[in-house]
């Protein structure tokens, strides 16, 4: 299976409704000059989701080995309406739950 199958399969689980895949964009997330993010979003159309007709999914490796697959998907509702977009609010969510936690 390909990063794409992958990710219409997590789309399709968490979601409930068909992906379509429509393009792939790069995108390189910067702060105070550093990058914080840099990957390919994978954008997909969505078939009868009650809130969006888009999502924006990626995948990346987490934990000390890089062995374990984070899924990650932005559904295209404002303020996440492009996949730059997507990533800012995705990293923001992430920062969030992280300061929770300690």
């Amino acid at each position: 299976m390909s990063d794409i199958d992958d990710l219409a399969k997590v789309i399709q689980d968490l979601h409930g409704c068909k992906p379509t895949y429509v393009e792939t964009v790069p995108v390189k997330e910067s702060f105070q000059g550093q990058t914080v993010w840099e990957g390919d979003v994978e954008v997909f159309e969505l078939e009868n989701h009650p809130q969006a007709d888009r999502v924006y999914a990626w995948a990346h490796y987490t934990g000390e080995t890089g062995e374990a697959r984070r899924y990650v998907t932005v559904l295209a509702i404002p303020p996440a309406t492009t996949p730059q977009a997507a990533v800012k609010v995705a990293i923001r969510q992430e920062y969030r739950e992280r300061t929770k936690e300690n």
